[in-house]
């Protein structure tokens, strides 16, 4: 059994036994948790069906939070998709199903927090996306989160997956690696692969700071979803163009913890600066708590 503290043994495991991260993951939590492997791919698909609903839900044009901030852009976001925009429709619709979670989240909606509510939107963004374009079937998808889902412990236990410890990168940043690593596995990529979109997504989300106005988890919260979506994508795809990390990932875990660790508590979840401490954003929040 593993105990996830890093990227390289999944990675070793995998190539060792010939098979996907998903799978070895799928074995070990079976034998750790003394729970039919059938059992545990049922309950991953019960996470992955929660994500459909919310990516349904989040998209209807009514859809407001309760402090009013956030609302309706997933509906303009896939109506902007029909017309294939700059980077084409169906990143565009990827855009739309992680507003369309976060929102939902926004409004207490019933989401998957993956690994966080702040960062719910991204790993629905990526995966749901492959599955609704109709790159993958739905068996694929669920084995998907399962690696998703190991990267997420590794980064849980190596450095951390709260804003309040780490900032933005440690939930945004850290569900963006999630997503492009489960993306390259989808698209059948090897584990070293796998591990080069992680690394990669880290990367592009090092020192990301969490600043939310009002202290919700709505500005900049819904908005960064959509750019970790659209990273993951952009990442997986070096990876799966052969494009390596010259750290390895297992590095640029501990890198990100020690980003974390020297950030001002301003930062980190207190609203007390960034985007939270403006003009604007102190007059958001006089708006919302009087």
């Amino acid at each position: 059994m593993f105990d996830y503290k890093t990227i390289e043994e999944l990675c070793a495991e995998a190539e060792k036994r010939g098979t996907s991260i998903s799978e070895v993951v799928l074995a070990d939590q079976s034998e750790e948790m003394e729970i039919a492997s059938e059992d545990l791919f049922s309950r991953m698909k019960t996470n992955l069906d929660v994500m459909l609903k919310a990516v349904e839900e989040g998209r209807k044009p009514k859809l407001k939070s309760a402090s009013g901030l956030s609302g309706g852009d997933a509906h303009k976001m896939e109506c902007y998709a029909e017309s294939g925009g700059i980077t084409g429709s169906f990143m565009n619709r990827a855009m739309a199903r992680a507003l369309a979670v976060s929102e939902y989240n926004a409004a207490m909606g019933k989401i998957v927090a993956a690994p966080t509510a702040g960062a719910c939107g991204i790993l629905p963004g990526t995966i749901i996306s492959v599955l609704k374009e109709g790159l993958c079937d739905e068996k694929s998808a669920v084995m998907a989160l399962f690696t998703a889902g190991a990267i997420g412990m590794v980064i849980a236990n190596k450095a951390s997956i709260s804003g309040a410890q780490g900032g933005c990168q440690a939930e945004c940043g850290s569900a963006s690696a999630m997503a492009a690593g489960a993306l390259v596995e989808l698209k059948g990529g090897t584990p070293r692969q796998v591990a080069a979109a992680c690394a990669m997504a880290i990367k592009n989300c090092l020192g990301l700071v969490c600043d939310p106005v009002a202290g919700l988890v709505e500005i900049p919260c819904i908005k960064r979803n959509v750019a970790g979506t659209v990273t993951a994508f952009a990442c997986a795809e070096m990876a799966l163009a052969g494009i390596e990390s010259k750290i390895p990932v297992d590095e640029c875990i501990a890198a990100m913890r020690s980003v974390g660790d020297a950030m001002s508590s301003l930062l980190k979840e207190t609203a007390l600066g960034g985007l939270a401490a403006t003009p604007t954003g102190q007059e958001l929040k006089r708006r919302v708590f009087g």
